[in-house]
């Protein structure tokens, strides 16, 4: 340095007393030892004009400046100034790592709007098991449950509300439940409750539906669960039961694969805001498999529903559907269960009372549910009806009608004769018997005589079918 001005000459001295005596004196301010006199100077006052000089300029000393303990950098404070460089990088990455957070939930978001624009093309949903958890609020609030699983009420972030199956003993693989949920995905009928999507995570198996405002049947239909419930008109009665075949009659008759639902019960038929019909659990016989039978075993809840060939343990046919069906019919008309005793009634199993009034000519109108007195009733919809479903509880399931033909009998294509005492009730009606069992209405009771063996199978205006046809 080109040392400042104003320094004091301290006698000759070596440069470490010249540092010594600096250092004991309060007032000085800095120091020098000019090492071509060896003389040492030190300033007392302000120090003025110090420059620094280029490194080989033979002019320059060195200068001591005096400075307070905390003015003087130490291991500590470098440490501090690595944490704030480091504690920077690290706000850095922070940044960076927000943005791409921030990036990756945008691409999500888009994903799944995709995905359930997707679904409205008829394509399913595979829904991960944690959207379903969220969907569900962790699957708190329940709708109901069978012998598969129980149904949690859920809603998509497009705010469409969804009932969420989620389905317990079921051990296929992922290739084999993915493929029969695809399956029964492209079954489209507006009496069927439409498959959403799904999700298979392990041994986490879920099915998505849309969800039905008005709840099921039965919370409609027994009296001890009505409460607020709305009390269903004859002609939302027969709607319900037209529409409930069609459904059947499309999973029978209309799938590339015959789906048998073999749960066919009131708590399985749901009603959206328009109390349109619409089953559900459709084909998830189908989805269970060789299971299906040791599950049915453990659903005795529902044996009043169960066709004889399901303790006989012959092979189970679709109409193993119609004898279910008609057992709810029946339930359909009376309002309550036919294993329940009204106050005013004898006769505990209602069936055995429908099957009595229609063969001995009765009033058809004793049989209508009480709470529906005063209301509009069609007597010949409600004759069909109760015709109908003796014929669907025949013990032989050859002489039950097809779903496409009860379908044709309720709209009034064809005219269904008076039904024989059904054997399961009470042993009148021999098997070998030829029974006429539907024809056209437009045909004569004297056409229906001459046809009696007869089957139909030709599209003749005028055709008959028997009681040993099969579907």
């Amino acid at each position: 340095m080109k040392l400042a001005n104003f320094s004091e000459v301290l006698t000759r001295t070596s440069p470490s007393i010249c540092a010594s005596a600096c250092q004991g004196n309060c007032a000085c301010k800095a120091y020098a030892h000019v090492d071509g006199s060896n003389q040492c100077l030190v300033w007392t006052k302000d120090v003025f004009n110090l420059q620094q000089l280029e490194e080989d300029d033979s002019e320059g000393n060195t200068f001591y400046l005096r400075l307070a303990a905390s003015d003087i950098p130490n291991g500590s404070s470098s440490k501090s100034n690595k944490m704030i460089i480091f504690g920077a990088v690290l706000g850095s990455l922070g940044v960076i790592v927000l943005v791409l957070l921030v990036v990756i939930l945008i691409l999500k978001y888009r994903r799944r709007t995709r995905m359930r624009e997707e679904k409205g093309d008829g394509t399913l949903a595979a829904f991960s098991y944690r959207e379903l958890q969220n969907a569900t609020k962790n699957f708190s609030e329940k709708l109901g449950g069978g012998g598969f699983g129980s149904v949690f009420k859920g809603a998509l972030p497009d705010s469409s509300d969804i009932a969420v199956k989620r389905l317990e003993g079921i051990s296929q693989g992922e290739k084999q439940f993915r493929t029969e949920v695809v399956t029964i995905g492209t079954i489209q009928h507006v009496n069927l409750v439409r498959l959403r999507g799904f999700c298979s995570e392990g041994n986490k198996k879920l099915l998505v539906y849309d969800y039905m405002p008005n709840g099921s049947l039965d919370s409609h239909l027994f009296s001890n669960q009505v409460k607020e419930k709305t009390v269903l008109g004859w002609k939302l009665r027969f709607q319900i039961a037209l529409g409930t075949a069609r459904g059947l009659a499309y999973l029978h008759d209309e799938c590339r694969d015959c789906i048998i639902h073999c749960d066919i019960k009131p708590e399985n038929i749901l009603l959206d805001s328009q109390f349109c019909p619409k089953v559900a659990d459709f084909g998830l016989a189908k989805l269970v498999g060789r299971e299906f039978s040791r599950v049915l075993t453990t659903m005795r809840g529902t044996r009043g529903y169960l066709a004889p060939e399901w303790i006989s343990g012959v092979v189970i046919t679709a109409k193993a559907d119609v004898y279910s069906y008609g057992m709810m019919l029946f339930e359909l008309v009376s309002g309550r269960r036919n294993t329940e005793q009204s106050e005013n009634e004898k006769v505990r199993f209602f069936p055995s009372w429908a099957a009595t009034i229609l063969t001995k000519d009765g009033d058809i109108r004793s049989l209508l549910d009480p709470r529906l007195e005063g209301d509009e009733v069609d007597i010949e919809e409600l004759t069909r009806a109760c015709k109908v479903a003796c014929w669907c509880i025949r013990d032989e399931e050859s002489h039950r009608p097809a779903m496409s033909q009860i379908v044709q009998i309720l709209e009034g294509v064809l005219e269904v004769n008076p039904p024989p005492f059904p054997r399961s009730i009470q042993a009148l009606v021999d098997t070998d018997e030829d029974v006429v069992f539907f024809t056209e209405s437009s045909s004569s009771s004297s056409h229906n005589s001459s046809q009696k063996h007869s089957h139909s199978s030709s599209s003749s205006s005028k055709k008959t079918t028997n009681d040993n046809s099969t579907a």
